[in-house]
């Protein structure tokens, strides 16, 4: 993401001193993608940023996946996996269930009332979805307000912590990929800036304001990684807290955008899913649903067609709205949908039809577009509805 950010003190030219009303010099920190071919930003600490004190184990919760077989279309019921009373201790963090996963991205979902630990992913970036609810989330960049229907942005090995707020649990969505999360290229020029027929600018991305600059020593840090293919957790204690930043700048750094400012792109006849393409990972898209007049040819049917994506796994998180391709499934708010690479997919029984002179879909969405296969994890098998699979054809196995 090319877009200058600058926060709070920095020297007039980078790489050279930089120092507090003592005379202390500040610790330079390059924070960098791609090695140093990709964007970065200079970050200054009042401490040494590598300085720890401990390395432990932390042992992560269940990333175990179970390959969809035998292959069927499958429907998540998410609220199904944190029901009643949540327990104060529950955070945005440590309490995420894996429901998908494969080789470039993990999906979970979480409901937490509680602060999380300080948290980095050095695996790859981030990209959380609030459902509902609203947080704090302080990184080392500075603090970010999120509400519902932000989508946060975290970049790789950005230290950070959710801290949730006001009356109603945070609901959150969480992608994880392993690698990048950016603009689609063809919304950006050649320096990086998104063109006019983006569906948004960067009006609408916010990122930090002020740095926090916090104190403290013995500071634990839960760190995700993946040596050797496999998900994995450690605890570092470092010597002076991560949050000691007092000013940065460059083009990387977290933001939030909200899914009320993607604007939808419409037509005539009906758009496929890249005209909602919000996001791109490696091996992996991100599309976003809004409400929006739909197709407006006479003849015109508004609802997708079928089809046979076969070189995509397609998840749909619906959080809010109408769907009006799903009615009748028993798809609803905090339902997912899986519809695998390998045979088609489209409207239930009746919504193909029933779409025709419909001018407006009142609907609300993610989708993640997988181009390598994703597996179960145990979040997914706790909630699955099972009836989900013969919907189309009104009969269950035999």
């Amino acid at each position: 993401m090319a877009f200058y950010r600058q926060v709070g003190s920095v020297p007039p030219k980078r790489h050279t001193q930089h120092r507090d009303e003592h005379g202390k010099l500040f610790y330079e920190e390059l924070m960098g993608e791609e090695g140093f071919s990709g964007d970065s930003s200079l970050l200054y600490h009042r401490g040494l940023p590598p300085a720890i004190v401990d390395s432990t184990v932390w042992e992560l919760p269940d990333q175990t996946t179970t390959p969809n077989h035998p292959l069927r279309h499958r429907h998540l019921r998410l609220h199904d996996l944190f029901p009643g009373d949540i327990p104060a201790g529950t955070d945005p963090v440590t309490g995420r269930r894996l429901l998908l996963g494969n080789a470039d991205v993990r999906i979970s979902y979480v409901v937490a009332k509680g602060a999380s630990p300080l948290y980095r992913n050095a695996i790859g970036d981030e990209l959380v979805y609030v459902e509902a609810g609203s947080a704090v989330v302080e990184t080392v960049f500075g603090e970010l307000p999120a509400r519902q229907g932000d989508q946060v942005l975290i970049p790789r090995a950005t230290t950070h912590r959710w801290l949730p707020a006001g009356p109603e649990p945070l609901r959150a969505y969480a992608i994880e990929a392993s690698g990048h999360i950016t603009p689609p290229k063809r919304y950006l020029s050649k320096f990086g800036q998104l063109l006019e027929h983006a569906p948004y600018c960067e009006r609408d991305l916010h990122g930090p304001r002020a740095p926090l600059v916090e104190t403290g020593a013995d500071v634990e840090v839960l760190v995700k990684h993946r040596p050797g293919g496999r998900v994995v957790g450690t605890r570092m204690l470092y010597a002076t807290h991560p949050f000691d930043v007092v000013g940065w700048d460059g083009c990387l750094y977290p933001f939030t955008f909200n899914i009320g400012d993607f604007e939808p792109i419409t037509g005539r006849i009906h758009q496929p899913p890249p005209a909602h393409q919000a996001f791109e990972g490696g091996n992996f898209v991100v599309c976003n649903f809004v409400p929006r007049k739909v197709d407006y040819h006479p003849l015109s049917i508004p609802v997708p067609y079928y089809h046979s994506n076969v070189d995509s796994d397609e998840i749909m998180f619906y959080c809010g709205g109408n769907y009006e391709a799903r009615k009748g499934s028993g798809i609803g708010q905090g339902s997912v949908s899986v519809h695998p690479g390998g045979y088609a997919h489209g409207p239930q029984p009746g919504a193909y039809e029933g779409s025709i002179g419909i001018e407006f879909f009142d609907e609300l969405a993610v989708m993640v577009d997988t181009f390598r296969p994703l597996e179960l994890g145990e979040g997914a098998l706790a909630c699955e509805d099972s009836r989900y699979a013969w919907t189309w054809s009104g009969r269950g196995p035999h």
